[in-house]
């Protein structure tokens, strides 16, 4: 099957160059490229670990307009 790809110009050097001191074709090198990348285990997700302070957590469910209150209690006007 034809398509057409856009690539950056360094790495299409790079994939020639690559070509040439294989002997083999651009087509294989992309080929084999793509296949590696199809063949590995999808990573698992990033997932970022908890940073809570303390264990209370917020005791009832607030506003953004409640919570900014709360933050800025006793600062300013």
């Amino acid at each position: 099957m034809k398509t057409t790809i856009e690539i950056a110009d360094s790495l299409l050097v790079e994939a020639r160059r690559l070509a040439a001191s294989r002997s083999t074709s651009l087509r294989q090198i992309i080929e084999e490229g793509l296949r590696k990348v199809i063949e590995t285990k999808p990573q698992q997700p990033f997932q970022l670990r908890d940073g809570s302070f303390g264990s209370g957590g917020m005791r009832r469910k607030m506003t953004w307009d409640e919570i900014r209150d709360e933050v800025y209690q006793g600062r300013g006007a």
